[in-house]
């Protein structure tokens, strides 16, 4: 299976005043089409830092990245927006919703970034609302779902132009246990579509839905380990 992402000697540094201090400290990572990989790590491990510059939210300091056969480490930040809307699905921690839309109009927001037309919006985003069995809360707006129709709703919005990558970041943080069982059945089940999940989290229970982990300390890769028995949770049940 080809890479869909290639790390290079990636180095990420930050200034405060005179004091350069790195986060990233010379990493190499490759991940293949439709891993599920869990990046883990303690606080200031570089863990966000990474997740920012795969999410090419962030640019690196040095070093190469090369996304979907794209080297975006030198690209403008008009150009990571473009790749950023075609290549990368986010679920937040904060799911990051829109409180005066609609959970349908949340949802169809990356398309009319992306210029596709009325039509294609709707169609989609039905398609994904079903997908992850939000289709009789498509008119509620954020606060009048829970929290784990909330996080369904960032999935589905994740999902709506086929990206090559789902880049979860803490995605069970706001959640309670049997929330949390929900939404890693979903990304289980997305995973199981042929997507490539990758997961950041400090929960080694949520880390172990992934098929590899990935643990970084002081800004390095400390360990990158194949999980042999991910856990499963099976199909995604209504209703939370």
């Amino acid at each position: 299976m080809a890479n869909i992402i290639s790390i290079r000697n990636l180095t990420k540094d930050y200034y405060i005043g005179t004091i350069v201090v790195r986060a990233l400290d010379s990493v190499n990572l490759d991940i293949k089409k439709n891993e599920f990989v869990a990046i883990m790590g303690p606080s200031g491990s570089g863990k966000s830092t990474l997740m920012n510059i795969i999410g090419c939210l962030d640019t690196p300091t040095g070093g190469q990245y090369v996304l979907n056969n794209t080297d975006v480490s030198k690209l403008q930040d008009n150009q990571l927006a473009e790749i950023r809307n075609k290549e990368i699905g986010f679920v937040f921690q904060t799911f990051n919703l829109l409180p005066r839309y609609t959970a349908f109009e949340n949802v169809m927001l990356p398309m009319v970034y992306a210029g596709k037309s009325k039509a294609d919006r709707i169609s989609r985003a039905e398609e994904v609302m079903e997908s992850v069995g939000l289709t009789d809360r498509a008119s509620h707006r954020p606060n009048e779902l829970s929290g784990g129709q909330r996080q369904r709703v960032a999935v589905a919005r994740a999902l709506v132009n086929r990206p090559s990558i789902i880049l979860a970041d803490e995605p069970t943080g706001n959640l309670d246990s049997k929330t949390s069982v929900d939404i890693m059945r979903l990304l289980d089940e997305i995973h199981a579509q042929g997507n490539t999940v990758i997961l950041v989290t400090h929960e080694e229970d949520i880390a172990l839905h992934a098929h590899r982990i990935i643990r970084l300390r002081d800004g390095k890769v400390e360990t990158d380990t194949v999980n042999p028995n991910p856990v499963l949770s099976g199909s995604v049940a209504d209703g939370t």
